[in-house]
């Protein structure tokens, strides 16, 4: 299997399309629901199951636009290139922070910059880092308390702003922490180096998947019942907080399987509308993540509409913002090539 060639790959913009979906509801759920309640059955399972899912779908694709933006570059080449926008991103999401604590931007800032030292490693080696990641990430919950810091009634960090709280969520208790969601990253950057234009490697990405992430909710389902009176029981939960190895595995193998079915989908089916009319809100994501927080919550906290709701009202909002944002991409995308902050983004690395 041979690395990517630079030139777009139009099912991966339709995955970060699904990815966007998946965390908008998650994001206005947590932003308007209680986090007890659970009066609405088969939606809140729905949203639940998506909880963790989404963003590593974003993480991993990050990480796979970042292999092939830097396939034909020397290592250090790369490093400029990837520095300034990771210095960018940590800015953006540390003022997103202030509005959204459960914010992904700023530890992508973290991401990009590991990612970057990984960029020419074997993809053996890349591969190995993965479990090394995870099994470092349990150590640190076994030996230290993961609750420092949190109230979870409120979902809020009591000593995010200062030097330790912030390193502390960071690293090891944050919403996203570097150990173990790098490996996300990572896998993406492994993912980059296969022939993703061919159908056998997506239909692969799509069967291993799904296969991987459905076993590990299978095991899971069945091991847990029996640990829950054992220390160690929490290993083998598939719940973001903490982010065990089940879950990494659960949320990267549903990940991998929704880029094999994104590929797919538009290589068979490239001149279909409704797949085309969401590839410009795909590749204008970071805009559109930035926007549902400042604009649409925004809107809904001088509407009071900000906690307290039910759980269908917020997924009715989340769906009515996420197709006024494809609205809006498209119409975008006929006057400009990129979208508002991912042309910040490209004119930083050109200039630096």
């Amino acid at each position: 299997m041979t690395r990517n060639k630079q030139k777009r790959i139009y099912g991966l913009d339709l995955a970060r399309c699904i990815a966007l979906l998946g965390m908008v509801l998650v994001n206005f759920r947590l932003a308007m629901v209680e986090s007890s309640d659970r009066t609405s059955g088969w939606l809140f399972s729905i949203i639940t199951a998506l909880e963790g899912k989404a963003s590593a779908l974003f993480v991993i694709l990050a990480g796979i636009g970042l292999g092939i933006s830097t396939t034909d570059i020397d290592w250090s080449a790369a490093q400029k290139k990837i520095f300034p926008r990771a210095i960018l991103l940590f800015l953006i999401g540390m003022l997103n922070v202030a509005i959204f604590p459960a914010d992904i931007i700023h530890y992508y800032a973290a991401y990009f910059l590991l990612g970057a030292l990984c960029l020419k490693l074997p993809s053996p080696l890349l591969l190995l880092l993965i479990p090394l990641l995870s099994l470092t990430s349990v150590f640190l919950i076994d030996t230290f308390n993961f609750n420092t810091g949190w109230n979870w009634q409120t979902l809020t960090y009591s000593d995010f702003w200062t030097f330790h709280g912030f390193m502390r969520n960071l690293w090891f208790n944050g919403f996203h922490p570097v150990l173990p969601w790098l490996a996300f990253l990572i896998f993406g950057i492994y993912l980059s180096r296969l022939s993703l234009n061919t159908k056998r490697v997506q239909r692969c990405l799509l069967y291993i998947g799904l296969s991987a992430g459905l076993l590990s909710v299978l095991l899971s389902s069945q091991l847990t019942p029996y640990l829950n009176n054992h220390s160690l029981g929490w290993i083998f939960a598939t719940s973001p907080v903490p982010p065990t190895p089940f879950y990494l595995i659960a949320a990267g193998g549903f990940a991998t399987a929704t880029i094999g079915l994104c590929l797919l989908l538009y290589q068979n089916f490239p001149h279909v509308r409704a797949i085309n009319w969401l590839i410009p809100a795909g590749r204008q994501t970071l805009t559109l993540y930035i926007f549902h927080i400042i604009l649409a919550m925004g809107t809904l906290e001088y509407l009071g509409w900000l906690y307290g709701q039910s759980l269908s009202r917020a997924v009715l909002t989340a769906l009515i913002y996420f197709f006024s944002a494809v609205v809006f991409a498209n119409i975008w995308a006929k006057y400009f090539r990129y979208g508002l902050l991912e042309s910040v983004l490209a004119g930083v690395s050109k200039r630096i």
